[in-house]
């Protein structure tokens, strides 16, 4: 994948045709983790392919993800988000809490489980107990804590205003080796996705990608040269007068 610099990227994003007739809304938390394969020669990256029929970026490669939940909140889990993420998540949003930081990392795994049967958690400590409704609840079927702690914070970025919606996006990753379970799901155009696919970065790039995606990608490569988890500045994209800004964490 070819090295491109922060304006380079910053200028894909401004070149993006946007409609911006929806009323201002409050960008809402929500959370993305990108599991990475680095067993290959070329390490290889898990993205799904959403329906034609979804009104949000229809037919689009994406990497799983979706907004917080309350039962994100409350959900039990084995080990904690490492200070640095969390420093680093609080840095430049006023509002965020410990709490709030720990709500995104364990929405990032859910969101994974939910669209792709992949739990990243952890069976030495039995069955959860006293598990909130929904997907937790056959997450936790499976004997298995969530493991906050096997993700890495990569990146954030806001839509843009005026936009029919609007995410507060916190991009996380972890190693397909934090997996510790897995639960068939059905993909086909009556599901959330209609496939997954296993792809290295030059591959990923080539897909029908959300703009916002190539970024985050190009970002990723820049990444593991150093190494995820090595402690690393984390980009923060947001717009401006109608200017992408780039910052970093």
């Amino acid at each position: 994948m070819n090295e491109l610099s922060p304006e380079t990227l910053k200028a894909r994003l401004d070149s993006e045709t946007r409609v911006r007739g929806a009323v201002n809304l409050r960008p809402v938390d929500a959370a993305t983790l990108i599991l990475i394969d680095a067993k290959a020669k070329k390490p290889k990256v898990l993205m799904g392919k959403r329906s034609d029929k979804l009104k949000f970026m229809p037919g689009k490669f994406v990497f799983p993800g979706g907004r917080v939940d309350a039962g994100d909140r409350a959900m039990l889990a084995a080990g904690a988000l490492s200070a640095r993420a969390e420093s680093r998540l609080m840095a430049m949003a006023p509002r965020m809490t410990p709490l709030r930081c720990r709500a995104l990392a364990m929405a990032a795994i859910r969101e994974t489980f939910e669209e792709t049967g992949l739990m990243i958690g952890n069976a030495d400590y039995g069955k959860p107990a006293k598990v909130p409704a929904g997907a937790w609840r056959e997450f936790a079927d499976q004997g298995l804590f969530p493991t906050p702690d096997a993700l890495s914070f990569i990146a954030r970025a806001i839509t843009p205003p005026r936009r029919p919606r609007r995410f507060d996006t916190r991009f996380f990753a972890a190693s397909l080796a934090s997996v510790g379970g897995r639960v068939e799901r059905a993909f086909g155009p009556d599901a959330e996705l209609t496939e997954l696919a296993w792809v290295d970065l030059d591959e990923a790039v080539r897909l029908d990608i959300p703009t916002i995606t190539q970024v985050i990608l190009a970002e990723l490569a820049e990444r593991m040269r150093v190494g995820i988890e090595a402690d690393q500045p984390v980009p923060f994209y947001f717009e401006r007068n109608r200017r992408f800004l780039r910052e970093t964490v």
